[in-house]
């Protein structure tokens, strides 16, 4: 009787979700003064519709403690031991947070992603299926930890108006980039957010020289399971994309998931990654 919960960023579908019996506890998101709940009470086409149509200011704000434990409290009784899996700590006050409202209870163990969106999900979805399998909670927590490092997790940017509103770059890397047409990927290099490589053209074009520099001619790749993970691309962009990935690497099944608040808060709507586990050195 394992629970596994995570924090909204980690970008699982609502299928998944309910297949494992996931609960997410919810990011803020910030419209000017008034503060939403990731996937409660706004969705990304919201904060599209605010910044570009409303001209409105959007950030993001970690849970903080009292909430965690809110949160927590509910399956404290009803389960043996919840495995609460966070947001990077480098990105957010979030697993400080959960780890702080972890204390006043005996059975929840707290577990830094050192990851985003489904980089954190592909933690989590392990996890659940290591709880169905009926793993302790102390193996499933020491199976997640070896699988931190070894969690590949990157996105290509069409746009960077949303960087350069979020103040991740200046107008004038923002303009640059407009003009020269370059699509900047987006790594998570040891818990951290680097930029990687520069492509340049258009978008689909981009998106196809991305999945051969991160698939091709590698020996190191789990085939269980990757992700494709997007805000608001065309629904034929993303086919694309997973025709690419076909060619390349014959993975078990290739998950489709909308990214949430936090994604498109700061890389705006049209913005695609790939993300996938390397095998366990």
């Amino acid at each position: 009787m394992i629970k596994i919960t995570a924090d909204s960023t980690c970008d699982l579908s609502p299928e998944l979700l309910a297949k494992y019996d996931i609960s997410l506890a919810p990011l803020h998101v910030l419209i000017n003064e008034e503060d939403y709940l990731d996937g409660v009470n706004i969705t990304p086409k919201d904060i599209f519709h605010y910044v570009s149509v409303e001209n409105k200011s959007c950030s993001t704000a970690a849970i903080n403690t009292y909430e965690y434990e809110q949160f927590f409290k509910p399956y404290t009784n009803q389960f043996e031991a919840i495995i609460h899996i966070s947001l990077g700590s480098e990105f957010s006050s979030c697993y400080q947070n959960a780890c702080l409202a972890a204390q006043n209870f005996e059975n929840i163990i707290v577990i830094n992603s050192q990851n985003l969106s489904t980089g954190s999900g592909l933690l989590v979805l392990e996890a659940a299926e290591l709880a169905a399998q009926g793993y302790t909670a102390k193996e499933i927590e020491a199976r997640i930890l070896a699988l931190v490092p070894e969690i590949e997790a990157s996105f290509v940017i069409d746009k960077m108006d949303y960087l350069k509103r979020g103040g991740r770059c200046s107008s004038l890397e923002a303009f640059g980039a407009t003009l020269l047409k370059i699509k900047p990927s987006i790594e998570v290099t040891h818990g951290k957010m680097e930029v990687g490589k520069k492509y340049r053209g258009q978008f689909a074009s981009c998106l196809e020289k991305y999945v051969k520099d991160r698939l091709v001619n590698r020996t190191d790749i789990d085939l269980s399971r990757i992700f494709i993970t997007h805000p608001d691309c065309p629904d034929e962009l993303v086919e694309q994309v997973k025709t690419m990935i076909q060619r390349q690497m014959q993975f078990d099944e290739i998950l489709v998931t909308n990214a949430g608040c936090t994604v498109s808060t700061h890389c705006g709507p049209s913005t695609l990654g790939i993300l996938f586990k390397r095998t366990i050195k």
